[in-house]
Protein backbone atom coordinates (compact mmCIF):
# COMPACT_ATOMS: atom_id res chain seq x y z
CA UNK A 1 0.00 0.00 0.00
CA UNK A 2 2.83 2.40 0.88
CA UNK A 3 4.56 1.61 -2.39
CA UNK A 4 1.41 2.29 -4.43
CA UNK A 5 0.74 5.57 -2.61
CA UNK A 6 4.42 6.65 -2.69
CA UNK A 7 4.55 6.87 1.14
CA UNK A 8 7.39 5.57 3.25
CA UNK A 9 6.49 2.83 5.78
CA UNK A 10 7.99 4.86 8.62
CA UNK A 11 5.89 7.89 7.62
CA UNK A 12 2.73 5.78 7.53
CA UNK A 13 3.33 4.27 11.01
CA UNK A 14 4.18 7.72 12.39
CA UNK A 15 0.87 9.07 11.05
CA UNK A 16 -1.05 6.07 12.41
CA UNK A 17 0.34 6.48 15.95
CA UNK A 18 0.10 10.26 16.00
CA UNK A 19 -2.53 11.61 18.47
CA UNK A 20 -5.44 13.73 17.11
CA UNK A 21 -4.55 17.34 16.49
CA UNK A 22 -5.94 20.20 18.56
CA UNK A 23 -8.13 21.25 15.62
CA UNK A 24 -9.58 17.74 15.24
CA UNK A 25 -10.43 17.55 18.93
CA UNK A 26 -12.05 20.98 18.78
CA UNK A 27 -14.11 19.96 15.74
CA UNK A 28 -15.30 16.84 17.58
CA UNK A 29 -16.40 18.97 20.52
CA UNK A 30 -18.25 21.38 18.25
CA UNK A 31 -19.81 18.46 16.35
CA UNK A 32 -21.27 17.11 19.60
CA UNK A 33 -23.03 20.41 20.25
CA UNK A 34 -24.13 20.71 16.60
CA UNK A 35 -25.79 17.29 16.83
CA UNK A 36 -27.62 18.36 20.00
CA UNK A 37 -28.92 21.61 18.44
CA UNK A 38 -29.84 19.80 15.22
CA UNK A 39 -31.80 17.19 17.15
CA UNK A 40 -33.53 19.79 19.35
CA UNK A 41 -34.69 21.65 16.22
CA UNK A 42 -35.95 18.36 14.70
CA UNK A 43 -33.37 18.58 11.94
CA UNK A 44 -34.48 21.90 10.45
CA UNK A 45 -31.57 24.25 11.27
CA UNK A 46 -28.98 24.63 8.54
CA UNK A 47 -25.43 25.95 8.70
CA UNK A 48 -26.23 29.72 8.85
CA UNK A 49 -28.63 29.47 11.80
CA UNK A 50 -26.47 26.80 13.43
CA UNK A 51 -23.53 29.20 13.27
CA UNK A 52 -25.67 31.93 14.89
CA UNK A 53 -26.70 29.62 17.73
CA UNK A 54 -23.11 28.52 18.38
CA UNK A 55 -21.91 32.13 18.42
CA UNK A 56 -24.72 33.02 20.84
CA UNK A 57 -23.29 30.32 23.14
CA UNK A 58 -19.85 31.89 22.97
CA UNK A 59 -18.25 29.65 20.33
CA UNK A 60 -15.74 31.38 18.03
CA UNK A 61 -16.72 29.62 14.81
CA UNK A 62 -17.05 30.71 11.21
CA UNK A 63 -19.89 29.84 8.86
CA UNK A 64 -17.52 27.90 6.59
CA UNK A 65 -16.29 25.79 9.50
CA UNK A 66 -19.81 24.94 10.66
CA UNK A 67 -20.90 24.11 7.11
CA UNK A 68 -17.84 21.89 6.61
CA UNK A 69 -18.43 19.97 9.85
CA UNK A 70 -22.13 19.50 9.07
CA UNK A 71 -21.49 18.37 5.49
CA UNK A 72 -18.84 15.86 6.61
CA UNK A 73 -21.36 14.31 9.01
CA UNK A 74 -24.41 14.38 6.68
CA UNK A 75 -26.24 17.05 8.70
CA UNK A 76 -28.35 19.58 6.83
CA UNK A 77 -31.30 21.87 7.40
CA UNK A 78 -34.73 21.90 5.86
CA UNK A 79 -34.67 23.65 2.44
CA UNK A 80 -36.73 26.74 1.81
CA UNK A 81 -39.67 26.37 -0.53
CA UNK A 82 -40.00 29.17 -3.06
CA UNK A 83 -43.33 30.36 -4.33
CA UNK A 84 -45.09 33.19 -6.09
CA UNK A 85 -48.31 34.95 -5.35
CA UNK A 86 -50.26 38.13 -5.79
CA UNK A 87 -52.08 40.62 -3.64
CA UNK A 88 -55.32 42.20 -4.69
CA UNK A 89 -55.86 45.95 -4.45
CA UNK A 90 -57.18 47.39 -1.21
CA UNK A 91 -57.82 50.88 0.08
CA UNK A 92 -56.06 52.20 3.18
CA UNK A 93 -58.34 53.67 5.84
CA UNK A 94 -58.17 57.44 5.90
CA UNK A 95 -55.13 58.74 7.79
CA UNK A 96 -53.24 55.43 7.74
CA UNK A 97 -49.78 55.49 6.15
CA UNK A 98 -46.76 53.19 5.87
CA UNK A 99 -45.01 54.41 9.01
CA UNK A 100 -42.56 51.50 9.07
CA UNK A 101 -41.12 52.03 5.55
CA UNK A 102 -39.28 48.68 5.66
CA UNK A 103 -37.28 49.70 8.72
CA UNK A 104 -37.53 46.45 10.67
CA UNK A 105 -34.92 47.43 13.27
CA UNK A 106 -36.13 48.31 16.77
CA UNK A 107 -33.88 49.50 19.59
CA UNK A 108 -36.48 48.89 22.32
CA UNK A 109 -39.30 46.40 22.88
CA UNK A 110 -42.91 47.44 22.31
CA UNK A 111 -42.09 50.11 19.75
CA UNK A 112 -42.65 48.27 16.46
CA UNK A 113 -45.01 45.33 15.92
CA UNK A 114 -45.93 43.58 12.67
CA UNK A 115 -48.87 41.29 12.00
CA UNK A 116 -50.07 39.05 9.20
CA UNK A 117 -52.08 35.89 8.42
CA UNK A 118 -50.97 32.58 6.94
CA UNK A 119 -52.78 29.39 5.96
CA UNK A 120 -52.08 25.88 7.27
CA UNK A 121 -53.69 22.68 5.99
CA UNK A 122 -54.69 19.27 7.36
CA UNK A 123 -56.99 16.41 6.37
CA UNK A 124 -59.94 18.20 8.00
CA UNK A 125 -59.36 21.36 5.96
CA UNK A 126 -57.67 24.73 6.41
CA UNK A 127 -56.70 26.59 9.55
CA UNK A 128 -55.54 30.21 9.60
CA UNK A 129 -52.86 31.64 11.89
CA UNK A 130 -52.46 35.32 12.77
CA UNK A 131 -49.40 36.49 14.70
CA UNK A 132 -48.17 39.77 16.18
CA UNK A 133 -44.37 39.96 16.11
CA UNK A 134 -42.27 42.39 18.16
CA UNK A 135 -39.40 43.55 15.95
CA UNK A 136 -37.06 44.16 18.89
CA UNK A 137 -36.54 40.48 19.76
CA UNK A 138 -38.49 38.89 16.86
CA UNK A 139 -40.71 37.30 19.52
CA UNK A 140 -44.36 36.43 18.87
CA UNK A 141 -46.22 38.51 21.48
CA UNK A 142 -49.71 37.51 20.35
CA UNK A 143 -51.28 34.90 18.09
CA UNK A 144 -54.58 33.21 17.33
CA UNK A 145 -55.89 30.44 15.08
CA UNK A 146 -59.31 30.07 13.49
CA UNK A 147 -61.11 28.27 10.66
CA UNK A 148 -62.03 31.60 9.02
CA UNK A 149 -59.62 34.49 8.50
CA UNK A 150 -61.93 37.22 9.73
CA UNK A 151 -61.37 40.37 11.75
CA UNK A 152 -62.23 38.60 15.02
CA UNK A 153 -59.18 36.34 14.65
CA UNK A 154 -56.90 39.33 13.99
CA UNK A 155 -58.33 41.31 16.89
CA UNK A 156 -57.88 38.34 19.23
CA UNK A 157 -54.18 38.14 18.34
CA UNK A 158 -53.75 41.88 18.97
CA UNK A 159 -55.61 41.64 22.29
CA UNK A 160 -53.25 38.86 23.43
CA UNK A 161 -50.28 41.05 22.52
CA UNK A 162 -51.81 43.93 24.48
CA UNK A 163 -52.21 41.62 27.47
CA UNK A 164 -48.41 41.19 27.58
CA UNK A 165 -47.69 44.89 27.10
CA UNK A 166 -45.68 46.39 29.94
CA UNK A 167 -46.02 50.11 29.16
CA UNK A 168 -48.35 52.51 27.41
CA UNK A 169 -45.86 54.16 25.05
CA UNK A 170 -46.96 54.44 21.39
CA UNK A 171 -46.47 51.29 19.30
CA UNK A 172 -46.49 51.06 15.50
CA UNK A 173 -48.51 48.03 14.36
CA UNK A 174 -47.80 47.28 10.71
CA UNK A 175 -49.88 45.02 8.43
CA UNK A 176 -50.87 44.58 4.82
CA UNK A 177 -54.15 45.89 3.38
CA UNK A 178 -56.22 42.78 3.98
CA UNK A 179 -59.91 43.40 4.75
CA UNK A 180 -59.38 42.17 8.31
CA UNK A 181 -56.91 45.02 8.94
CA UNK A 182 -58.87 47.72 7.12
CA UNK A 183 -62.09 46.88 8.99
CA UNK A 184 -63.59 49.55 11.23
CA UNK A 185 -63.58 47.28 14.31
CA UNK A 186 -59.87 46.56 13.96
CA UNK A 187 -59.00 50.22 13.50
CA UNK A 188 -61.11 51.17 16.54
CA UNK A 189 -59.27 48.57 18.65
CA UNK A 190 -55.92 50.07 17.67
CA UNK A 191 -56.99 53.64 18.43
CA UNK A 192 -58.51 52.63 21.77
CA UNK A 193 -55.20 51.15 22.95
CA UNK A 194 -52.85 53.76 21.50
CA UNK A 195 -51.51 51.65 18.62
CA UNK A 196 -50.49 53.51 15.45
CA UNK A 197 -51.82 51.64 12.42
CA UNK A 198 -49.34 51.26 9.54
CA UNK A 199 -50.03 49.51 6.23
CA UNK A 200 -48.00 48.25 3.31
CA UNK A 201 -48.25 49.44 -0.25
CA UNK A 202 -50.26 47.32 -2.69
CA UNK A 203 -48.24 44.51 -4.26
CA UNK A 204 -45.15 45.06 -2.09
CA UNK A 205 -44.82 42.00 0.13
CA UNK A 206 -41.37 43.25 1.17
CA UNK A 207 -43.09 46.00 3.17
CA UNK A 208 -44.01 43.29 5.71
CA UNK A 209 -40.97 41.08 5.19
CA UNK A 210 -40.34 40.50 8.89
CA UNK A 211 -43.68 38.76 9.41
CA UNK A 212 -43.40 36.90 6.11
CA UNK A 213 -39.96 35.74 7.24
CA UNK A 214 -41.37 34.29 10.46
CA UNK A 215 -44.04 32.37 8.54
CA UNK A 216 -41.30 31.05 6.25
CA UNK A 217 -39.37 29.73 9.26
CA UNK A 218 -42.50 28.19 10.80
CA UNK A 219 -43.35 26.30 7.63
CA UNK A 220 -39.82 25.27 6.74
CA UNK A 221 -38.86 24.20 10.25
CA UNK A 222 -42.11 22.61 11.36
CA UNK A 223 -45.34 22.40 9.36
CA UNK A 224 -43.99 21.29 5.97
CA UNK A 225 -42.26 18.34 7.60
CA UNK A 226 -45.54 16.86 8.78
CA UNK A 227 -48.92 15.77 7.52
CA UNK A 228 -51.60 16.76 9.99
CA UNK A 229 -54.81 14.79 10.34
CA UNK A 230 -56.82 17.25 12.42
CA UNK A 231 -56.87 20.95 13.17
CA UNK A 232 -56.18 20.12 16.80
CA UNK A 233 -52.83 18.64 15.76
CA UNK A 234 -51.94 21.87 13.96
CA UNK A 235 -52.87 23.97 17.00
CA UNK A 236 -50.76 21.83 19.32
CA UNK A 237 -47.73 21.85 17.02
CA UNK A 238 -47.90 25.60 16.37
CA UNK A 239 -48.12 26.23 20.12
CA UNK A 240 -45.08 24.00 20.64
CA UNK A 241 -43.10 25.82 17.95
CA UNK A 242 -43.93 29.36 19.07
CA UNK A 243 -43.89 29.02 22.85
CA UNK A 244 -41.29 26.27 23.35
CA UNK A 245 -38.89 26.72 20.44
CA UNK A 246 -39.00 30.08 18.65
CA UNK A 247 -39.73 32.53 21.49
CA UNK A 248 -37.25 31.04 24.04
CA UNK A 249 -34.55 30.95 21.35
CA UNK A 250 -35.07 34.62 20.40
CA UNK A 251 -35.24 35.70 24.05
CA UNK A 252 -31.93 34.00 24.84
CA UNK A 253 -30.28 35.71 21.89
CA UNK A 254 -31.52 39.18 22.86
CA UNK A 255 -30.55 38.64 26.51
CA UNK A 256 -27.01 37.74 25.42
CA UNK A 257 -26.76 40.84 23.21
CA UNK A 258 -28.10 43.04 26.02
CA UNK A 259 -25.50 41.65 28.44
CA UNK A 260 -22.70 42.25 25.93
CA UNK A 261 -23.89 45.83 25.36
CA UNK A 262 -24.10 46.49 29.10
CA UNK A 263 -20.59 45.14 29.67
CA UNK A 264 -19.27 47.45 26.95
CA UNK A 265 -20.90 50.45 28.59
CA UNK A 266 -19.46 49.54 31.98
CA UNK A 267 -15.90 49.24 30.75
CA UNK A 268 -13.53 51.85 32.27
Amino acid sequence: MCRCLHVSPSGYYAWESRPPSRGSLENERILTRIRQIHEDSRGVIGAPRMCEDLRDEGEAVSLNRVARIMAANQLQGWPRKKGRGYKRDAIRPQGVEDHLRRNFFATEPETKWVTDITELACDEGKLYLCVVLDLYAKVVVGWSMQIRQDRQMVMRAVEKALGQRENTAPVILHSDRGPQFTSADYQKLLRRHGLLSSMSRVGHCGDNAACEGFFGLLKRERTRQKKYRTRAEIRADVFNYIERFHNPRMQRRVAKLDNEFTSLLNRP
